[in-house]
């Protein structure tokens, strides 16, 4: 198999846990472009990972509040990002892989990964929301087989490989997107795109998944694991979202939050190496405004925990 793009290396390093930040960082309304840039190169400096960015078609109200998301495109958004920063990788979390033409998407993941010198790193889900799949003409209840069948095409478009690229020539009457990428660009699956691990162990680079209870995420992990197992080859690493609120005391200690912790840096610390050591390959994080200044957050995070996560 065609070596992977440098994204693949940074993001997953062959010792310790890699960390990264959800984009738009903190933002509650359309976020400030300059604003983004300005954060992205200081986690660029910092020695974050990746920066990522969701998905998210319409604004439709959620939650306990009923908040609507308003999100720029996500490739647009990471165009951005690239263009502002050096080494850090960008990264999709996820393309609702159902409400998009598999084209489209490898013209955008094949034109970021040039634009970026091999930054890019594409992870793709199912989406959920009936007001969507609605609104673009979807079916909701059958999208985990279209999800299987665009991601398919959307493989076959972006693959450097002659031999499995045949489906998209036979799609489009024998014209390519864009030239085929000199090296592999890594495709994630972001929650479950509702499929069996086996086959996310099969067809992807690795699975993402939302932060958990720790000894119900060792279960997951586990059950990654067991699947890798079956399908036999090379392993593959396992990623996980975090909602993050950062308390300005470093001793506070840990409490729950939905999908996340509100902890000071020396439990975020421990509680990072744990993970780590139950076979978490990355971490994003998706950080809390909570009134302390970001540049101060990520400070703390890059200057004081990555050091010790990379080790």
């Amino acid at each position: 198999m065609t070596d992977f793009n440098p994204a693949h290396a940074r993001l997953f390093p062959t010792q310790g846990l890699s960390l990264g930040l959800m984009t738009p960082v903190a933002a509650h309304s359309l976020a400030d472009p300059h604003e983004a840039r300005r954060i992205a190169r200081l986690a660029d400096d910092l020695g974050f990972a990746a920066l990522w960015t969701r998905d998210v078609p319409l604004m439709v109200p959620q939650g306990p509040d009923a908040t609507a998301s308003a999100l720029d495109d996500p490739f647009l958004w990471l165009g951005m990002l690239a263009a502002a920063t050096e080494r850090i990788v960008i990264g999709t979390a996820a393309i609702v892989l159902p409400l998009r033409q598999p084209l489209q998407v490898a013209k955008s993941a094949l034109s970021l990964d040039r634009i970026s010198g091999g930054r890019f790193v594409l992870g793709l889900g199912s989406g959920d929301r009936p007001e969507e799949f609605a609104a673009f003409g979807e079916d909701l209840q059958s999208r985990a087989a279209t999800f299987r069948e665009r991601w398919s095409l959307l493989r076959a478009a972006l693959s450097p490989e002659p031999c499995e690229r045949a489906p998209v020539l036979q799609a489009t009457g024998g014209y390519d997107v864009l030239p085929a990428p000199a090296r592999r660009i890594p495709m994630l699956v972001v929650g479950t795109a509702r499929q069996s691990l086996q086959w996310i162990a099969r067809e992807a680079e690795g699975w993402a998944t939302y932060h958990r209870e720790e000894t119900a995420q060792e279960g997951r992990i586990g059950l990654w694991q067991q699947a890798l197992a079956q399908r036999g080859g090379a392993p593959k690493p396992f990623v996980q979202s975090m909602l993050l609120d950062l308390q300005t005391d470093p001793a506070a200690p840990a409490e729950p939050l939905p999908l996340g912790l509100k902890v000071g840096r020396d439990g975020l610390r421990d509680y990072l190496l744990r993970v780590h050591a139950q076979g978490v390959a990355h971490v994003m994080f998706n950080l809390v405004d909570n009134g302390r200044p970001m540049d101060e957050v990520l400070r703390e995070i890059g200057e004081q925990i990555l050091p010790d996560t990379l080790r």
